[in-house]
């Protein structure tokens, strides 16, 4: 049995960006266990359910490939596509305007088959799972992204920063939607000290 593998440490470029300036980064595909919903995460039921299903699923996951692959690893974070009719909803948090596909990456070797054995498992628990629940691999490519330090509604200006400077100034344009990685566990993380990589894919304009 080899040692746990520690993905954000592996793949640190991209999960652990520099505070306070954008950087552009190449992300590689990768999979996800990931289910969609809308509406604000704050109050949304389906929000809720989806994390719960989402760790309910990556737990089993992990104590099965170390069983039965002999294949240890750290869970990783949970990840969030985001976007809006509007991005100004968005940069303006009018959370209710929001859909969102919430996620957690697993490793290449993590098969349906294990996936299905996993909820399978969770589903005795908690009953039938969301129908959106799913392993899919995301291929993002080109992206901009910063760790954002403090409350999650404060991410707005960063925001604002990114789309309406940043991307214009160095000859980009988004092409997918936002994705927030949350390093930092708000049950045991002051608001203003939470860590949260930002992130855009974008495509160059031709000059």
């Amino acid at each position: 049995m080899t040692g746990k593998i520690d993905f954000k440490r592996q793949l640190k470029h991209l999960y652990a960006p520099p505070a306070g300036r954008f950087v552009i980064v190449d992300v590689p595909a990768m999979n996800y266990l990931m289910v969609d919903g809308h509406g604000d995460p704050n109050t949304a039921n389906a929000y809720r359910e989806a994390v719960e299903w989402l760790y309910s699923v990556s737990y089993p996951l992990k104590f099965m490939s170390k069983k039965e692959l002999g294949r240890d690893y750290s869970v990783m974070p949970l990840e969030g596509l985001w976007w809006a009719s509007d991005m100004d909803a968005f940069i303006s948090r009018q959370k209710d305007k929001w859909s969102w596909t919430m996620m957690i990456m697993q490793p290449d070797w993590i098969t349906p088959a294990m996936v299905e054995a996993a909820v399978a498992k969770a589903k005795a628990k908690r009953g039938d799972p969301p129908k959106s629940l799913r392993l899919e691999p995301l291929a993002e490519g080109l992206c901009v992204e910063t760790m954002h330090v403090g409350a999650y509604d404060e991410e707005g200006p960063v925001l604002a920063r990114l789309h309406r400077e940043f991307l214009p100034q160095n000859g980009l344009a988004e092409t997918g939607h936002h994705h927030e990685i949350y390093v930092g566990d708000p049950r045991k993380t002051a608001p203003e000290r939470l860590k949260t990589v930002l992130r855009q894919p974008v495509r160059r304009i031709a000059g």
